[in-house]
């Protein structure tokens, strides 16, 4: 995914190095929802690796 690019799955792998998450310099991840009324919302993590 480049600059300005969005991701609209359900899944979503991010690589982590050392601990932190490997993005660049300008990367962001964001959650931007189009809801009608608040909701609740839950976000699983699934970390796996040596």
């Amino acid at each position: 995914m480049g600059r300005g690019a969005t991701h609209a799955g359900l899944q979503l792998s991010i690589p982590v190095t050392g601990g932190r998450l490997a993005l660049g310099t300008w990367q962001g991840i964001y959650l931007w929802e189009h809801r009608v009324r608040a909701h609740r919302r839950q976000v699983v993590l699934h970390l796996a690796g040596e």
